[in-house]
């Protein structure tokens, strides 16, 4: 699953990370979300991000590859298709912008440099598939599949599945040959990752033996696709921060409320005998977070997702007039499977990790 970043410090109010200042570094949320993204004028150089990105290129040196990814600043994370290079996404470069994201999203993709190595690994994956044009091979096309095959709009992972490795969370492997790959790449480049005695027995480890020996063969090559093309780097993005959020809220579509009246009604009640219990809406608003951030830990969704999945299911339990009758330790635990299960579901692929 993907390890959830905590919340950064509060970050001094004088210099930036790498020493400039800037004059939204003390606006307010709303007066920041009118910015346009290229005005921000963050860049990568003397920043945290840059010693992520090194870091990663000592991951490769250490296991003999001379392949380096470019690395440039734009709305998101994701990696152009047939560039060897990835996009990370602009927050990173600031922790003034962290926290806008932490505000919005209630977490920050890649903030702690656990999330932000294993998501900068995943992406030189398809990196590096670009610059070789590992998925013309047949070899690999044996194991991991078509990379012309259309990414799907909704894919439902089976949670069991040996024959994908399991890293970046919500099984993501599954969702498409380039992905799998990628997700692979990934774990064989993690240093101190015992990746044989971790999938010994899987379906899985056919495919870390074979990145294993691909690798070998192609660290002396040269590459087939080289430059440092950028696609949407930051300086040209004329969208303002608000409508950049308005975008990603967007795209976390969530069930009708109505769906979930059965489920609801099997863990709250609605019985007259009951109707002296604490409401079952107010008790989930109380436990709202600690509901949320369990979920994301057992599930690697994203937490705004959930966030907006539990406010459906709370207000459904008010107009059902639902009552928590029962042991409340028990009710937080039944209802944090049952919002799993429910985004369990619905997982969504996503522009951010997909080879564009």
């Amino acid at each position: 699953m993907n390890p959830r970043s905590p919340r950064s410090p509060r970050e001094p109010t004088g210099a930036a990370q790498n020493g400039t200042t800037y004059p939204w570094m003390r606006f307010s949320d709303e007066k920041l979300l009118d910015l346009r993204l290229k005005d921000l004028g963050v860049r990568i150089a003397a920043t945290s991000l840059e010693d992520r990105i090194e870091e990663l290129y000592d991951n490769l040196g250490r296991r003999g590859l001379r392949f380096r990814p470019h690395v440039w600043l734009s709305s998101e994370w994701f990696t152009p298709k047939g560039v060897p290079g990835v996009a990370a996404p602009f927050y990173l470069a600031h922790k003034r912008l962290m926290r806008l994201e932490r505000n919005l999203m209630l977490e920050c993709e890649g903030g702690s440099r656990q999330e932000c190595m294993m998501l900068l690994r995943h992406e030189c994956g398809h990196a590096l598939q670009h610059a070789y044009q590992l998925h013309r091979m047949r070899s690999w096309q044996r194991l991991f599949g078509l990379s012309s095959s259309p990414y799907p709009d909704v894919y439902r992972p089976d949670p069991t599945s040996r024959r994908h490795v399991q890293h970046l969370g919500r099984f993501y492997a599954q969702s498409h040959p380039d992905e799998d790959f990628a997700e692979t790449f990934a774990v064989w480049l993690q240093p101190r990752q015992n990746w044989r005695r971790r999938y010994r027995n899987w379906p899985a480890l056919s495919k870390l033996e074979y990145v294993d020996q691909l690798m070998g063969e192609i660290k002396d090559r040269p590459q087939k696709v080289r430059g440092h093309r950028k696609v949407d780097p930051l300086d040209s993005l004329t969208m303002t921060l608000r409508e950049h959020y308005a975008q990603r809220r967007s795209r976390y579509e969530t069930r009708p409320p109505e769906l979930y009246d059965s489920q609801l009604k099997r863990l709250f009640s609605d019985e007259p005998r009951h109707r002296n219990c604490q409401r079952a809406s107010a008790f989930l608003r109380k436990n709202r977070a600690e509901i949320r951030q369990l979920v994301a830990r057992w599930t690697g969704e994203y937490q705004y997702t959930l966030n907006q999945v539990q406010g459906d299911m709370i207000d459904r339990c008010r107009e059902l007039k639902l009552r928590a009758a029962g042991p409340g330790r028990q009710l937080l635990m039944d209802f944090a499977v049952l919002l799993t299960v429910e985004t369990m579901h619905h997982h969504y692929s996503r522009r951010s990790w997909i080879a564009l």
